[in-house]
């Protein structure tokens, strides 16, 4: 079963409150506390000035009350003292200015001095602390990439990209042919005049991006790595993992999960609607809750990142500080997000943050207690959702497995590419992910999002979203697996190394099915096109094909819709909301996988023996009335949640 946790900075308060938090957190019914990640200036407050017993106290209390620690790596905020030693370990952007310090992740991933003391603090923390009763988890760092972080345009980096570069491609000649050089007198005479891409007079080379993107990536991993060696050295038993963020995909989080045991990651549904949400329609229908499909895709996603085990480290309890605006979440939405997660078989739920802080940047975000230490809103809903999960937790067995029958292949580099050439300023390539995603929850099915890596033959329907660049190891798992495969438009429209394939889109997946595109288009959102027999509307992108293949339909100006060749479909269009759910649900059943309709903000998750279903609104909610409730009823509310046991499902 789920336990509940909390992020808490004991550093912030009085030591003489840390005995009462600690205490209240156990009334509350936590069980988990994250510390420690933004530490760095009081256990180091100078060089070499160690100052330890402030957290070992810490520490003590909590294990005292029984509570397990996660223990972060301090790294993200480097102390200025270190800052003024050595400005090289400061990141600098596309436009070279360096990025000072005075907030937080104020760093270049590629600074070789940085990494040193890096290495050099984790292994006094994790020498000191590896041990402790309290201990079940590390976290290194803190949100890589947060804050757009990644890139970093140093002349360390400059040194280390050239250095990727040599490694990759051996020879001058080999990169700039790669990369196309000899169009626009690009051409290199050697590694050392390569440049990182940026501050060009127009586009850039898309496959010079690539590369620097891959790069960037690889730093985060290696960066990561040097922390997970020493960890594991000093705190043998201890899982680790680190906090990804939602709508976040500027480097490859299976590259950097894989020296790690858990993906955790930070859930905050009404601030990621607010800041990434591009249909204004939504963002009033759902400002109160979030997205109803945001939050099950990131578990989903992470689920897959992690190799089964997924945490939310950090959980929106109220109102944050970092959106463009900042509303207060439906009466409800704290213990439904709660639930959401148990059903998508989160480990661990966790609050950010304890206490609001009265002070520096943060000061606007709420937290379960408010900054005079009297409870807020989500207290409450947090005792209800202790109670729902002792209720669940008699239905449940012991281990229970994810069951899902859908598979969408995510592709970090894929969403990559399409980013840096989208064709099209109105083309979102994770929004197009999400519409996928959203489109198979509406029709009530469990989705289990996995990588390109990923073994495929457990499912009935599988879906290419974003997979731009196809792998000759992926075309043999779709031919393994018996499963329907969905290939989605833009899929295998580029090679590895960014140009079209010499046989044209859709590339190494004219081994599955045999069509070339011939021509793309790009719309804009007033744009509307229409299939002749199936009444099903195209916006955004659409693509002309050439194949033997009849189409299923075709398209008012005769250009062909979607394309069978067995079990294999290619979908040559983004389809509207209500269209692409029609269609989504037309492959399920073919898959012969059972379907329900989720119309508007309901959505439902099978977990075993029990089915859950919540509710984002607007309306109240009806389900069947013949079902077993253990919580609530069939009649659902907006912000509210109910559980019943199965007799037959979707699978």
């Amino acid at each position: 079963m789920m336990k509940l946790g909390v992020c808490y900075y004991p550093e912030h308060w009085p030591e003489d409150t840390w005995e009462k938090d600690a205490a209240h957190m156990r009334e509350l019914g936590l069980s988990v506390v994250r510390v420690g990640e933004f530490a760095w200036s009081r256990l180091e407050p100078s060089r070499g000035n160690f100052q330890f017993d402030w957290l070992h106290r810490a520490l003590d209390v909590l294990h005292a009350h029984k509570l397990q620690v996660v223990l972060g790596t301090p790294t993200a905020t480097p102390p200025k003292w270190l800052i003024d030693e050595h400005p090289s370990i400061l990141a600098v952007d596309e436009h070279g200015q360096t990025r000072g310090f005075g907030s937080r992740r104020h760093y270049c991933f590629s600074s070789k001095i940085y990494r040193e003391e890096c290495s050099r603090i984790v292994t006094r923390i994790a020498s000191e602390f590896g041990s402790h009763p309290s201990l079940i988890a590390w976290q290194t760092d803190n949100e890589y990439g947060c804050h757009s972080t990644i890139a970093s345009y140093s002349e360390d980096a400059t040194h280390q990209f050239r250095h990727w570069c040599r490694q990759r491609y051996d020879n001058i000649d080999a990169l700039n042919t790669a990369w196309g050089n000899v169009f626009w007198s690009m051409e290199y005479r050697s590694f050392d005049e390569v440049d990182l891409p940026c501050g060009a007079v127009t586009e850039l080379n898309p496959a010079h991006r690539l590369a620097f993107w891959r790069f960037s990536s690889d730093q985060v991993a290696s960066f990561n790595r040097l922390q997970t060696d020493i960890l594991r050295q000093y705190s043998p038993g201890c899982d680790l993992l680190h906090n990804y963020m939602g709508n976040f995909t500027e480097f490859d989080h299976y590259t950097t999960a894989a020296d790690l045991d858990i993906a955790t990651w930070d859930n905050y549904p009404l601030g990621f609607l607010d800041r990434d949400g591009t249909d204004l329609q939504d963002q009033q229908k759902w400002f109160r809750t979030g997205h109803p499909d945001s939050s099950t895709f990131h578990h989903d996603l992470y689920r897959g990142v992690g190799r089964g085990r997924m945490w939310i480290i950090e959980q929106q309890p109220g109102p944050v500080n970092w959106a463009p605006h900042n509303p207060a979440p439906l009466d409800g939405m704290v213990r439904l997000w709660g639930l959401e997660a148990l059903a998508h078989h989160a480990e661990v739920m966790s609050w950010f943050r304890w206490r609001q802080l009265p002070y520096a940047q943060e000061q606007m975000h709420t937290g379960l207690l408010r900054a005079d230490s009297s409870e807020d809103t989500a207290a409450d809903e947090i005792r209800q959702l202790v109670k729902d999960m002792e209720v669940i937790q008699q239905h449940i067995p012991t281990n229970v497995q994810r069951e899902s029958s859908v598979a969408i292949v995510f592709d970090y580099s894929g969403d990559h590419m399409c980013r840096i050439q989208p064709q099209g300023n109105n083309f979102e390539p994770l929004q197009w992910v999400l519409a996928v995603y959203g489109a198979i929850r509406q029709c009530g099915v469990n989705v289990d999002i996995v990588s390109t890596q990923a073994d495929l033959n457990a499912y009935q329907f599988v879906v290419l979203a974003n997979s731009v660049s196809i792998s000759q190891s992926l075309i043999n798992s779709l031919h393994k697996t018996d499963a329907t495969v969905l290939i989605g438009p833009r899929s295998g429209s580029k090679s590895e190394e960014f140009s079209i394939p010499d046989a044209l889109p859709p590339g190494p997946l004219q081994q599955l099915i045999p069509l070339r595109v011939v021509r793309t288009e790009s719309l804009p959102d007033f744009a509307e096109l229409q299939t002749g027999t199936r009444s099903l509307s195209a916006h955004r992108w659409r693509e002309q094909i050439e194949s033997d293949i009849t189409p299923q339909s075709t398209f008012d100006d005769g250009w062909g819709f979607s394309y069978a060749h067995g079990r294999f479909h290619y979908l040559n269009c983004c389809l509207k909301p209500d269209s692409l759910k029609t269609y989504i649900k037309d492959k399920l059943i073919t898959s012969g996988i059972g379907v329900m309709n989720c119309d508007d903000g309901l959505r439902v998750s099978h977990y075993g023996p029990l089915t859950f279903a919540f509710n984002y609104g607007p309306e109240t909610a009806t389900l069947p009335d013949d079902k077993k409730y253990i919580i609530g009823s069939a009649s659902i509310s907006a912000g509210n949640a109910a559980v019943f046991l199965n007799d037959s499902r979707p699978s």
